[in-house]
């Protein structure tokens, strides 16, 4: 694992939000298909002027996007997925070799990571990318490990106003947790490139060029059986949950849970996720 200087998210994803992640694997690789298959139909569009190449996925998590990507693309590409989290790398080579594709997984602040210079023919990021704490300079260290004219292809969270459905279990516990932590905008955390300005000043100062962000729907579905641990387990509330004991902790859960009865139908839970695409190129020179 390579050294990081965001040492809260650090502790972030190699603790709890980490081990939430790989707990609810299916269910959310199951929820983002729509993201994955966004970004698979832009790789392909690269593919048409690059037959063989080399794709890095940023905040790659478990693996899913990376290895439905390699399906797509086939074996004339290169596949990197890195992330700062162990587990979930862990998670995602074990994925990798059962699937026996060539995927490299590699645990890594791509913020300082020292990958190989002007090396990727495209960079992609499924909701990876609102971590950082110097964004810029995250962005700097990607823009050099692009060859000159490579794409980046991101997909973030829009606002949380534009995402009800992620912000159900704060409304919900919120008054119930007096130390919940607030959003701050901007900040590091999944809302964290919701405004289309903000993001655009860190990809033009970290020296991308033809920056920009477009406003994209995603309908987004899982099982309902998947609820309960889904409304426990991720984000803030899921951390606050985790301190409480058992019998504390049931009738909150419980409460969580009727609050989603909105997008529920048919024993499978949708909605929609309003996200930025975040195009952008690496300087030809």
């Amino acid at each position: 694992m390579t050294a990081s200087v965001n040492q809260v998210q650090a502790e972030l994803w190699n603790g709890g939000s980490g081990s939430a992640w790989v707990d609810n694997r299916v269910a959310l690789d199951q929820m983002f298909v729509p993201l994955a298959r966004f970004l698979i139909d832009r790789a392909r569009d690269t593919a048409q002027c690059v037959p063989s190449g080399r794709l890095l996925d940023v905040g790659c998590g478990t693996g899913g996007a990376t290895l439905a990507l390699c399906a797509a693309l086939g074996d004339r590409w290169q596949f990197t997925g890195a992330d700062i989290s162990a587990p979930m790398i862990d998670v995602a080579r074990s994925r990798a070799a059962h699937a026996r594709a060539p995927v490299e997984f590699i645990t890594a602040d791509v913020q300082t990571h020292e990958f190989p210079s002007a090396h990727f023919d495209l960079i992609v990021s499924r909701l990876g990318v609102m971590f950082f704490d110097d964004p810029v300079a995250a962005f700097a260290n990607l823009r050099a490990s692009a060859r000159p004219g490579a794409a980046l292809h991101a997909l973030a969270w829009r606002s949380p106003a534009e995402n009800p459905f992620m912000t159900v279990a704060e409304r919900t516990a919120g008054p119930l947790f007096a130390n919940l932590p607030p959003r701050v905008p901007g900040a590091p955390g999944q809302f964290g490139f919701a405004d289309r300005e903000h993001v655009e000043r860190i990809l033009i100062a970290s020296g991308w060029t033809d920056v920009a962000l477009t406003a994209v729907h995603f309908e987004c579905t899982f099982a309902q059986a998947d609820l309960r641990e889904y409304a426990s387990r991720l984000g803030p509330v899921g951390h606050a949950l985790a301190r409480l004991a058992p019998h504390e902790r049931a009738g909150v859960i419980d409460a969580l849970v009727d609050a989603y009865a909105p997008f529920i139908e048919n024993g499978v839970v949708r909605f929609t996720s309003a996200c930025w695409h975040i195009a952008a190129r690496a300087p030809d020179i």
